[in-house]
């Protein structure tokens, strides 16, 4: 039979069967590659066939299908567990994602450490010797009876091992190292990619086994290989942080059996990773008392209130006309037009400042909410007049210059109040019953209010 070939673009995974300078999916120049499809790579499917070409599968009552083999297990890392949903679901396929070096392969390899005293996990590396992986695990203090490793890249080779091992868990770090030999695509390639997390996946549902597999992310932040890896798995996690400090973030971009709003914060130290029970007293710890530029900002990761400083630094430029803007842990376009609102609106010549705005800690503020905490930074630091001592906010800034509400008010203010603040700046907005007697709730409508009522 006649091999097929098809061109296939590594930014999206759009196909084609001829080339493309440009795709024309996503546009990008030079990323249509070539490759040959196998004919029994084509046919390839995890449904048996009742010998006369036809699928055994029937249509069944949504009644009828039994969800007891969908129930969770602990990882035994509290803050895994909390952005997988409250636990990992049997024969679920997860990916992890991130930098090299940002910690991957060490939480997996504590994760096995509490896994293995229910169930018989087996860890895949591609990219270390067994040697390797033993130093690390006794580094790491993590050893059970019930954990296998194997150093494999060859795909064939793990299906048929994890078959005659039987595991109830699979770790694979990372896709990028392993390959089919029917396939004539070099490892890491997208075809190479696609085709090993396809059998990874059939494996999962067939089998009901959990399988973790570890992606490596392109310069652009991105999980390198096609955009079909992430439709195939079930959960798609990032680990995030700077490399040279200590916090490290994990999300969820995707959790079919849970939020994708909650985080897991975590802290590397010589023993691995450690959880950050308390994420919000770690991010303020060694918050600077009577500097301008600075104010404490209360977002939403999920239903976890965190509290994070943000720092403004406003100076006059040196560049003539070309004032220089820096965003770090914030959206670089809403902080330039912040600055256009605190221009238009509350008469603060901003045009001819060079502006810096930098969230501490290596966390990234995403919500509406931390508007209101970076414009009183930057007002804190055009004027250099620090904010009062144990002042917080949070508030969604309009073009207007109006105060929009934001979601869990009361709750901010309670896990304010709990570290140690007595004032919060906020939009107008009803706050309900529970809130603390001595907690001063200072509610204004516009962007001008906010800035007289602690400048």
């Amino acid at each position: 039979m006649k091999q097929k070939t098809l061109f296939l673009c590594s930014d999206c995974g759009y196909e084609s069967p001829k080339w493309f300078g440009k795709c024309p999916s996503c546009g990008a120049w030079n990323t249509m590659s070539e490759f040959k499809v196998q004919p029994e790579t084509a046919t390839r499917g995890v449904l048996p066939s009742d010998g006369r070409g036809r699928i055994q599968n029937k249509p069944v009552l949504l009644d009828d299908i039994d969800t007891t083999s969908e129930d969770r297990f602990h990882s035994g890392i509290g803050e895994l567990d909390r952005v997988l949903g409250g636990g990992a679901v049997h024969g679920s396929f997860v990916l992890v994602g991130g930098e090299p070096g940002i910690g991957k392969s060490t939480l997996l390899l504590q994760m096995c450490q509490e896994m293995c005293k229910a169930a018989k996990v087996l860890y895949v590396s591609g990219e270390e010797s067994l040697r390797q992986i033993k130093l690390r695990a006794r580094r790491l203090d993590v050893r059970s009876s019930n954990l296998f490793v194997l150093a494999e890249t060859d795909m064939d080779e793990i299906v048929q091992e994890t078959d005659l091992l039987k595991p109830d868990i699979l770790i694979v770090d990372s896709i990028q190292t392993v390959y089919r030999r029917d396939l004539t695509a070099a490892p890491g390639g997208t075809t190479q990619i696609k085709e090993c997390a396809m059998s990874l996946m059939q494996y999962a549902k067939r089998n009901s086994v959990t399988i973790f597999i570890v992606g490596h992310v392109n310069k652009e932040g991105t999980l390198a290989g096609p955009k079909i890896l992430e439709h195939m798995v079930d959960c798609v996690l990032y680990f995030e942080g700077e490399r040279t400090g200590p916090f490290r973030c994990l999300r969820a971009a995707k959790n079919r059996f849970g939020s994708t709003n909650e985080i897991g914060v975590f802290e590397m130290s010589d023993r691995g990773l450690l959880e950050v029970q308390n994420p919000s007293a770690a991010m303020l710890a060694g918050h600077p008392t009577g500097a301008s530029g600075n104010c404490i900002a209360c977002v939403m990761e999920g239903t976890r209130p965190l509290l994070a400083e943000v720092q403004a630094l406003v100076a006059k430029t040196q560049f003539g006309g070309s004032p220089r803007r820096t965003a770090a842990g914030v959206d670089y376009n809403r902080m330039v037009l912040l600055l256009a609102i605190l221009e238009k609106r509350a008469g603060l010549f901003l045009s001819g400042s060079d502006a810096y705005v930098n969230v501490v800690g290596g966390m990234r503020l995403d919500e509406p909410a931390a508007d209101l905490p970076m414009l009183l930074a930057i007002a804190s630091s055009f004027r250099d007049k620090p904010l009062p001592e144990g002042v917080m906010s949070f508030g969604e800034v309009g073009l207007t210059g109006e105060l929009r509400a934001v979601s869990s008010a009361a709750q901010r203010i309670q896990e304010a109040y709990r570290l140690g603040f007595h004032t919060c700046i906020m939009p107008m907005q009803d706050l309900g019953d529970g809130l603390p007697k001595d907690m001063n709730v200072v509610q204004v409508r516009t962007v001008q209010d906010a800035i007289r009522a602690v400048l």
